[in-house]
């Protein structure tokens, strides 16, 4: 292959160089490119104005503390090969290459029942056949069954590189500064042992600060009422879509692709079949369909599109218990009243749920610490540890969403 040395200014670590004439044949990939479409954080900019960052720049920047991640343990001795390092690069490069628009929002609810990282795997697959099989290493470390076990960990972990970026990334585009951490002295602070990832002891405050503001962004960005209720209708909107398709309405929408995944509402397990339509999906289809459905006659879907567009928002109490159905019946009652629909149709506007957030889950993939004298210990047992065992208890609140 032909030299290649490209040099990509990021707002958050400076250059990044892409230096490897497959990953950037990888990058220059039209399915790569799309995640330029699709923002990070969905509709967190309604709240936080500069949050319009990307899934392509989370990708880069998550590439990039791959590369200094691998640097540092060869560093200490780790033995890990040009390919495997390809191979990692690559596997970050792509983890979220399965989002669809507007990504968590609308996850499941356009290809009903298949998660993003099903998605990922199946394009990693594709591309690797467009490829002539250069992707085997990259697939087998996403998918875990590569016999380095750390490789995978940096990939998908309770502290990988993917969390380190959008830790960093989100609250640097959000000005949130609970959730700065300091990925650079965790980065220096890796090791490997016994083939699996851990940290060393002089790491433990800085791994808990990371656990911390991951536990305060996600209530004060991730979960910002304002932003899960642009999110919940994004969902109500594309229901009742198909609502209105299944009742034989006509509704299209301005791309032939999210057309096909509105009325192809059970794609069958062939999905392979699929992916060319879904890989050309990204948020301008689905903003823009909103748009046009801000004058369509049905109530109902024209005013939870004019409540995206204008951001006239539902409003959000949270509470520890779950809401008495009767005052939700007392809103919807209301709001049928008010918008002249029926109690049925109301429930677009009044809705329950539940939101959670776990701190740190010792029955997902440990965080391990190695002390000088061989020791092995969960980041949970350390003396005088700020993350105990109750901090894995996930944190719930209930969630009320009603039309002012």
């Amino acid at each position: 292959m032909a030299y290649v040395r490209k040099i990509i200014n990021d707002p958050v670590y400076g250059f990044i160089t892409i230096d490897d004439p497959l990953i950037f044949e990888i990058v220059s990939h039209p399915y790569v490119q799309r995640l330029r479409r699709i923002h990070q954080m969905a509709f967190a900019s309604l709240v936080y104005p500069g949050a319009v960052h990307t899934r392509f720049h989370h990708a880069l920047g998550a590439y990039h503390l791959m590369g200094l991640a691998l640097a540092e343990l060869r560093n200490k001795g780790v033995e890990i090969t040009k390919d495997e390092e390809r191979g990692a690069r690559i596997a970050i490069l792509l983890h979220d290459i399965g989002h669809g628009p507007y990504s968590h929002a609308l996850e499941r609810k356009l290809i009903k029942g298949v998660h993003h990282e099903d998605i990922s795997s199946l394009i990693l697959g594709l591309l690797n056949d467009q490829l002539g099989g250069q992707l085997a290493t990259a697939i087998a470390i996403f998918d875990g069954t590569y016999p380095k076990p750390f490789l995978h960990q940096l990939v998908s972990g309770q502290l990988d590189v993917d969390r380190m970026d959008y830790l960093t990334r989100d609250s640097f585009f959000t000005g949130v500064s609970e959730g700065v951490i300091g990925y650079d002295r965790i980065l220096k602070m890796m090791t490997v042992h016994e083939g699996e990832l851990m940290i060393e002891e002089k790491a433990i405050f800085s791994v808990e600060k990371f656990l911390v503001a991951r536990r305060l962004m996600y209530w004060q960005v991730y979960l910002h009422k304002a932003v899960m209720a642009a999110e919940k209708m994004l969902v109500k909107t594309i229901e009742r879509a198909g609502e209105l398709i299944e009742a034989g309405i006509e509704l299209n929408a301005v791309s032939n692709n999210l057309d096909f995944f509105l009325k192809e509402h059970q794609p069958d397990g062939n999905f392979i079949r699929h992916l060319e339509k879904f890989t050309r999906l990204d948020d301008a289809d689905v903003l823009c369909s909103i748009k046009n459905w801000c004058g369509h006659f049905d109530k109902v879907l024209s005013r939870l599109c004019r409540g995206i567009v204008d951001r006239k928002l539902l409003k959000v109490k949270f509470q520890a218990e779950p809401f008495d159905p009767l005052l939700v019946a007392t809103y919807r009652a209301e709001v049928a009243q008010k918008l002249g629909i029926s109690e049925t149709e109301a429930a677009y506007f009044v809705f329950t749920g539940e939101a959670a957030n776990t701190t740190y889950n010792p029955n997902d993939e440990h965080i391990r610490v190695l002390f000088k004298d061989g020791e092995v210990k969960d980041i949970s047992q350390v003396d005088n540890a700020l993350i105990h065992q109750r901090l894995s208890t996930p944190v719930k609140k209930y969630y009320l969403c009603y039309l002012r």
